[in-house]
């Protein structure tokens, strides 16, 4: 059975229209491109500054997608030089540098996890050492003369940063320059990014018209708020849903949601008809859906959407099991406890959590339980000597048994 035509004309109006867009820079230039039928190149890169790829960065995949259905080639540039820079944008204080070693690991995890979503056999994969390893200093010379100082300072965080008399180093201001080079390097037609990268991007338009090509269209897509509903998603907020986590631990982190992000998450991550989601939000907002069903239907899809049918429907079974029954998950990591120890430094041994200071403060908090109990102080002391359930929060539960 042969697949139905798409119908282009629908398909460009969704792509520039639907809620995974803020802003096109041009929208006439890159109206026209897309209708004229021609394979365009479409740029969006990655710093791999962390090995994960998240349910934020999902927002713009997805939209590579859609342009990878419409036949154009997505040119996906792995950042693994200026990954070791690192990306000042948003941030108040300079950023660690990281090893090309370093680079290289996060690297790797960033590729099985993208290609989940894009065809792999209808992108063009390029690393950025490709064309940087060769710059010789005289190239660099060249590369920053076409952009000035004042033009730098426009940009809304080292602006700030100067005004309050924080330093910048040289090496932040080359970040932007050597994003827009990539433009160049593949010749990009297009490049995609979130509202935070608008400069960046920008910035490629005019390095490209420096070096005599036509200045790429940008599309810019809003940033998925955290599952803590307030900031940005962001691994070292540890506000974050993996693409490649476990779903049961997905399903769960996404039921956590604050209600008021309900609505953002449906429209930036699922793919469920607008007039769905619409129907959602206004029946949240008039009290005849309750939020929880919403947001049952929002984790489901996003789930299904990561791991599949089976692995949605077993995850929602779980999570309604331990949370809406008050049952153990049926799977759980154990541990063998050879000695006794106290609360906290037991926490921190067991990795559940990064310091005695986090330790502590989850269980003045009372988020540590054991088999059911609250464990009242970081001084109590745990001696296991037959198999009991040590719960850390909502979501993480471990077995701890006695030693042989």
């Amino acid at each position: 059975m042969s697949e139905k035509p798409i119908d282009r004309d629908a398909a460009i109006q969704e792509l520039l229209t639907d809620d995974r867009v803020v802003q096109a820079h041009v929208r006439e230039n890159l109206e026209r491109k897309l209708r004229s039928e021609k394979p365009l190149r479409v740029k969006m890169g990655f710093d791999p500054s962390r090995p994960d790829i998240h349910i934020g960065h999902y927002v713009g995949i997805k939209k590579m997608r859609q342009f990878q259905d419409l036949g154009h080639t997505l040119v996906v540039i792995i950042g693994d030089w200026t990954a070791q820079i690192g990306d000042p944008t948003g941030r108040s204080a300079q950023r660690k540098m990281l090893t090309a070693d370093e680079v290289k690991a996060n690297a790797q995890t960033y590729l099985d996890q993208f290609f989940k979503v894009i065809d792999v056999n209808r992108a063009e994969l390029v690393w950025q050492s490709s064309w940087f390893e060769d710059f010789k200093l005289s190239t660099v010379i060249e590369l920053t003369s076409k952009y000035t100082v004042a033009r730098m300072l426009e940009r809304d965080d080292f602006a700030q940063r100067h005004g309050a008399g924080s330093p910048i180093a040289i090496t932040e201001f080359l970040y932007p320059l050597l994003q827009a080079y990539d433009s160049v390097a593949v010749r990009a037609d297009i490049e995609l990014g979130g509202t935070d990268q608008t400069f960046n991007l920008l910035v490629g338009r005019d390095i490209q018209r420096e070096y005599g090509q036509l200045p790429q269209d940008i599309l810019t897509m809003p940033l998925l708020v955290g599952t803590d509903g307030v900031q940005k998603m962001s691994k070292s907020l540890d506000n974050y849903v993996g693409i490649t986590e476990d779903p049961v631990q997905s399903f769960g982190k996404l039921m956590s949601v604050p209600d008021t992000a309900i609505e953002q998450y449906l429209r930036l991550v699922t793919d469920l008809p607008r007039d769905e989601i619409a129907a959602m939000v206004s029946g949240m907002a008039d009290g005849t859906v309750n939020p929880r069903d919403a947001k049952d239907r929002m984790a489901t899809e996003i789930v299904r959407d990561l791991h599949g049918d089976d692995a949605a429907r077993n995850a929602r079974a779980e999570f309604d099991r331990v949370f809406r029954s008050r049952e153990l998950p049926s799977d759980m990591p154990e541990m063998r406890i050879d000695a006794p120890s106290s609360a906290l430094a037991l926490l921190v041994k067991l990795g559940l959590a990064s310091s005695n200071n986090e330790a502590r403060r989850l269980i003045e908090q009372g988020g540590v339980k054991l088999d059911g109990a609250r464990v009242e102080t970081g001084d109590q002391v745990i001696a296991v000597d037959a198999p009991v359930v040590l719960q850390v929060g909502r979501r993480r539960f471990m077995r701890l048994l006695p030693s042989d």
